[in-house]
């Protein structure tokens, strides 16, 4: 089960790696921040966090609508670092868009 303490050890990873200039391992690991805090929110709204990615776009377009285009807006993004080098640009966005979720869902211990 995800909690805010995983939230956090992911983002505190992300952030070495970006400070690394690993930016393209940092991405990932900024999504992956992401897609939890995603969970953790689900998880409290409906009891239950999605299994895979269809799902949570389905839970998060229904009950976090915000969440939804935020998500649905990157996720070429995320596709893309499966295959190519991301730059300090676009790791940037995301982890802007982490942070600010981080503040605005209160995700501190």
């Amino acid at each position: 089960m995800i909690s805010k303490e995983h939230i956090l050890i992911f983002k505190k990873s992300a952030d070495s790696l970006y400070l690394d200039g690993d930016y393209t391992s940092a991405t990932i690991l900024y999504f992956k921040t992401l897609f939890a805090i995603q969970d953790f929110l689900l998880l409290e709204e409906t009891g239950d966090s999605p299994k895979d990615h269809t799902l949570r776009f389905r839970q998060l377009q229904k009950y976090f609508p915000d969440l939804y285009r935020e998500l649905d807006v990157e996720f070429g993004t995320y596709r893309d670092t499966y295959s190519k080098i991301i730059g300090k640009e676009t790791c940037l966005r995301i982890k802007k868009i982490v942070e600010n979720d981080i503040k605005k869902y209160k995700i501190k211990e």
